[in-house]
């Protein structure tokens, strides 16, 4: 896939409608939107950064949307004026899916190109956005298919009610956002599991897609338990006298 990026922002509450309002504006309608809490508390060039709360918002885009929405995040909404946020791309590699594809770029011009901006990563990042409450579901699929565990966030969608334009169904505000650190050698097969038994066609209607990971730290176990079994030794003959 080329040129299609996770757009994550981290900033207060009380902006996000603003924010998103922007989003749409400029054709970025499916968003997921979870809640966090800041943690710096120091002074800096006369700021005070204290323990805002905060929502923290994913939406799928492209370049050209990107690019869109950075300028107005600057020039509208004074992003770069100290604490009011931040926000970030991240390369994606894939999407399970032609039609969630078109509902998360619904509104953007993305022509779906060659997969992975980012080549030759050993681990992906899948990330499972489904209904609430059926994360049983997704991760039961997943560890089916090699995934070792996932970490849980609740989460709320904006722009559901656009999906029944291209999946035929309706979807719930209310998500679960499973994030799964797996070998990219497994990424497609975890995936397929998951959009299998737990896709549009379940109660979970999950959507499924994969950020690729430069380095990671905290596996060394798991990979320890997919290496090979060394191969025992042949005895050596018997010494004759």
């Amino acid at each position: 896939m080329s040129e299609l990026y996770l757009m994550t922002t981290v900033i207060e509450r009380r902006q996000l409608p603003r924010f998103v309002a922007l989003y749409q504006i400029n054709g970025i309608h499916a968003s997921f939107i979870s809640l966090g809490r800041g943690t710096f508390n120091v002074e800096r060039s006369g700021y005070l950064f204290g323990q805002a709360e905060k929502a923290v918002c994913f939406s799928t885009v492209t370049w050209e949307a990107w690019r869109a929405a950075k300028k107005g995040m600057q020039r509208t909404l004074h992003i770069d004026v100290p604490g009011t946020g931040i926000s970030c791309v991240i390369p994606m590699s894939s999407i399970g899916g032609r039609r969630e594809l078109a509902f998360l770029t619904d509104g953007q011009n993305y022509t779906r190109g060659e997969e992975s901006i980012m080549k030759g990563t050993d681990r992906e990042l899948i990330v499972i956005i489904s209904n609430q409450g059926y994360n049983e579901l997704v991760m039961d699929a997943a560890r089916e298919a090699g995934a070792y565990g996932g970490t849980i966030i609740n989460a709320r969608g904006t722009g559901m009610e656009r999906a029944e334009k291209f999946l035929g169904i309706s979807l719930a505000s209310e998500k679960d956002m499973i994030f799964i650190v797996a070998k990219t050698s497994q990424r497609d097969h975890i995936m397929q599991a998951v959009m299998l038994k737990a896709g549009m066609q379940t109660p979970a209607k999950a959507i499924a897609f994969s950020l690729p990971v430069a380095d990671t730290a905290g596996l060394r176990l798991q990979d320890e338990d997919d290496e090979e079994e060394p191969a025992e030794a042949e005895p050596e003959p018997a010494k004759t006298e």
